[in-house]
């Protein structure tokens, strides 16, 4: 672990989410024709902003920091700063994340909160476990207890820690690790219980080994039509786009993204994943200059990721940064605006 690796896993994410946002719940064809080649940011006007996957990854850094990497700290943290992060009105709000939050509220703790989901919500904020926490045991420990607080499905443990090994191994590795190695890695940890998504991975080195894109491998999985927010289809088609372009972020957040479905996810993903690994310096400057948030800023993220390892190698518990939860409650009506426009915008020509 290190500053670079874990400035890269957030920034990566951040951007990831942005630059997939506009093309969220598009299918290939239609966002070609609606939106183009996700080369830049298409949100407003050239810029754009981040959504819930970048959100809750920064939750998940402000609860390391404020619990040591103590794991009963830790959960209560993060069920606390979920519960006011949804108390800002942010838009695109899981339904199993939702259902669970509101549980927090209502007095259900943080080992109870949990629905039976499968949802992707565990996968897109746990690359930063990954990145910032050595030891295998804590890591897979402190993954739970982020799964768990929204969903119970062991199916997003999996995934979740599937993309947390990913983001282990690309921040600890000078060379790319092929992709059967980390299979086998991926075996170890998670045992028989996770057959499925063994298999699934092991159809992704296939794919590879056919020297198919990422998008050619989802039109195989069957999701034609865009990946869906199943952790059995976004954590595949993520380990895809990570194992063609391990240390080339343009081109894995854009292999994702053309894939169409839930695209901020799956870029947040493979972001924070590719980020790990490539730093802030690997990340195309033009998408960090064009991200519009006055708040949650480059620099804010930057300087959390800084905090997030001065407090890990000393392994002790901080106030973390925070962010104005008035200034973070107009943003997010600005960025509903923002949505509602995108929205109407699809009802209308070109089909």
């Amino acid at each position: 672990m290190g500053q670079t690796h874990l400035i890269g896993s957030i920034l990566g994410t951040a951007v990831g989410d942005a630059i997939g946002l506009p093309y969220e719940g598009l299918s290939p064809r239609r966002a070609a024709i609606l939106l183009g080649y996700p080369k830049q940011h298409r949100l407003f006007w050239g810029w754009g902003m981040v959504s819930d996957d970048t959100e809750h990854t920064c939750r998940v850094a402000q609860a390391l920091i404020a619990s040591g990497g103590n794991s009963q700290k830790f959960q209560v943290q993060l069920a606390w700063l979920l519960r006011f992060w949804l108390l800002s009105l942010p838009a695109g709000v899981g339904l199993a994340t939702l259902k669970s939050i509101v549980r927090l509220w209502c007095g259900f703790s943080a080992e109870a909160s949990g629905v039976f989901s499968a949802g992707n919500g565990p996968a897109m904020r746990s690359a930063i476990l990954g990145v910032a926490i050595a030891d295998p045991n804590s890591l897979r420990t402190l993954v739970r207890i982020s799964t768990r607080i929204t969903h119970i499905d062991p199916k997003s443990e999996y995934g979740a820690l599937a993309i947390a090994l990913a983001a282990r191994v690309a921040s600890q590795s000078q060379n790319p690790i092929s992709p059967s190695t980390f299979l086998l890695q991926l075996k170890s940890s998670l045992g028989s219980e996770a057959n499925e998504l063994l298999e699934l991975i092991q159809q992704v080195i296939d794919s590879i080994n056919r020297g198919e894109s990422t998008p050619q491998f989802a039109a195989i999985m069957g999701l034609t039509k865009g990946v869906s927010g199943y952790i059995y289809h976004s954590v595949p088609i993520a380990l895809h786009a990570w194992f063609c372009y391990p240390q080339d972020f343009r081109s894995a957040i854009i292999a994702v993204v053309e894939c169409g479905g839930d695209t901020d996810s799956t870029a947040a993903i493979v972001g924070g994943i590719v980020g790990a690994s490539v730093g802030k310096a690997g990340i195309p400057e033009e998408w960090l200059n064009r991200l519009l948030e006055p708040w949650q800023s480059v620099r804010w993220m930057e300087n959390l990721a800084i905090q997030l390892d001065r407090s890990i190698q000393a392994g002790q518990a901080e106030q973390p940064l925070k962010l104005p939860f008035a200034g973070v409650f107009l943003r997010n009506l600005f960025f509903l605006l923002i949505v509602l426009f995108h929205g109407f915008r699809r009802l209308l020509p070109p089909y």
